[in-house]
């Protein structure tokens, strides 16, 4: 049986029952407010990494903690509710990424490397996303693991539930295709052929 709503002289609804008693249930509720609270913005820009837009990222941030909700009481217990809930953020962008291919980016407006002007850091930054969206969904959640969160190869294999050897061979492909994809990062960077090997 529910607790009665009452709505309090403020226009807040409350639960019935004594002002100072909490049930197992709320409090795992708050606990979930409070991860949100905490961890939102961190998923929120690990999601705009994976899909290179902000109402996508919103959308998986999203589903990933209605996800993580429904699984909260579980990981209220173990502790692991963020690694979980990145967990599911991996699977479902490369599950989103079969189903619709993101849209790729024409070559042809690819920014020109800039001068000194400040226009640098903006070159670079629009050519990496840019090359990111062209790259597949698992390679793209391989490159944000691995370069963006500075995981580990075990870490991101964990995380994406794949191989070890898995990961090693993405993180390759992806990488050797963004050198074919956007040769200019490169020298954007200031790397040559020497130094990035």
């Amino acid at each position: 049986m529910t607790e009665p709503v009452i709505i309090t002289g403020d226009g807040e609804a409350a639960r019935g029952g004594p002002p100072h008693s909490k049930s197992p249930a709320r409090g795992r509720d708050e606990e979930f407010e409070s991860f949100v609270r905490a961890r939102g913005h961190a998923l929120l820009r690990t999601g705009y990494l994976l899909t290179g837009d902000r109402q996508l990222a919103e959308d998986l941030v999203q589903s990933t903690l209605a996800r993580t909700h429904r699984a909260w009481q579980r990981l209220h217990e173990s502790g692991n509710a963020e690694a979980y809930a990145r967990k599911v953020m991996y699977h479902l962008q490369v599950s989103w990424g079969r189903k619709r291919r993101m849209a790729e980016a024409d070559p042809e407006t690819m920014p020109e490397p800039g001068g000194d002007d400040g226009t640098e850091a903006l070159t670079l930054r629009l050519s990496v996303k840019q090359a990111m969206l062209r790259l597949g969904a698992r390679q793209r959640a391989v490159l944000v693991l691995r370069f963006f969160e500075d995981r580990s190869v075990e870490d991101s294999a964990r995380i994406l539930g794949c191989s070890v050897g898995t990961v090693k061979s993405q993180t390759a492909k992806a990488l050797a295709r963004l050198r074919l994809l956007a040769p200019e990062l490169a020298e954007i960077a200031g790397i040559d052929e020497r130094t990035a090997r």
